[in-house]
């Protein structure tokens, strides 16, 4: 790899190296000169060993002089009673330091007792809110559940009353009523069956029908013909219109005990040829039911 492979880097290298050397040539011919340092001055001091003596002959060899012993003794002494107080301090130090030590960890220690005692407080107080949300949202599962069961009883309730022709309050009492009379009550015979027309008599078998539309009453009331040889009961759903006439009939509907095509196509034709009284009140489409009794005692 080349580091000068281009003109401009191989100008700059040269400019560079031209002014290091103009540089070294300076500081060689201009910087700093040194000079030899100067003559000692002052006066020939005596050899000795000591800092105090007497006489005037020069001893050959040191003189050891007697109290140097007990000097350095008491250097000695100094320097261990030194020693004591600094390992005295050393050791007071080393106590103080184990105390606030000491004191530390006892303080880190409660800290982390307090902490871990507020965890768990805050570990069962959440489990306490958790329980009661639980329960509150079973106890809102449960209003809801029963809400949702009384609107389906009171659907079933008013379908069994559109089906049965308003025989049958909320409470699944007996209303209405059949007769010729003005006066309310389901006119007959108890031993008679509630699917005959007529009301006097001893009772018996019949091919009449039994119809049931709220408080309207049927003022026509055409028997169905009987030409197959099978017998049961016929329910017919029927809408009638404020005028009093069926403007649709289903036979076979639920309370059927013979599903015979013959019956129901005969129950069918009867009940399109039945008439009710009038009713400017009532719906446009009023459902109700007739029931049909085809019997092979007649």
């Amino acid at each position: 790899m080349s580091y000068l492979d281009t003109k401009h880097k191989k100008k700059s290298a040269t400019l560079t190296a031209i002014i290091a050397i103009v540089i070294l040539l300076l500081i060689f011919n201009f910087g700093m000169r040194y000079f030899d340092p100067p003559k000692e001055y002052g006066i020939a001091v005596n050899f000795g060993t000591t800092d105090f003596g007497s006489g005037n002959v020069q001893p050959t060899e040191a003189l050891k002089p007697a109290k140097q012993e007990l000097q350095s003794e008491e250097e000695v002494v100094e320097d261990e009673i030194v020693e004591e107080q600094v390992e005295t301090s050393s050791a007071t130090s080393e106590t103080s330091e184990d105390i606030i030590t000491q004191d530390n960890e006892e303080a880190i220690a409660i800290k982390k007792q307090e902490e871990a005692k507020r965890k768990e407080e805050d570990k069962k107080q959440k489990a306490i809110d958790r329980k009661a949300e639980i329960e509150r949202q079973k106890i809102v599962a449960e209003k809801k559940r029963i809400e949702k069961e009384k609107q389906q009883k009171a659907a079933k309730r008013k379908q069994l009353d559109a089906l049965m022709g308003g025989f049958s309050d909320g409470n699944g009492n007996a209303t209405g009523g059949e007769g010729d009379d003005n006066q309310p009550g389901d006119k007959g015979k108890i031993t008679g069956d509630p699917n005959a027309s007529g009301y006097y008599g001893n009772g018996g078998g019949g091919s009449g029908g039994n119809y049931r539309l709220g408080n309207r009453k049927a003022l026509a009331k055409p028997k169905p013909t009987y030409d197959c040889n099978e017998e049961g009961k016929v329910f017919v759903s029927i809408s009638v219109d404020k005028s009093g006439r069926v403007i649709s009939a289903q036979p076979g509907v639920k309370g059927t005990t013979n599903s015979a095509s013959c019956l129901l196509k005969r129950a069918k034709e009867a009940a399109l040829k039945t008439k009710f009284n009038a009713d400017n009140k009532a719906p446009s489409k009023q459902i109700g039911t007739i029931i049909y009794n085809f019997s092979l005692s007649e």
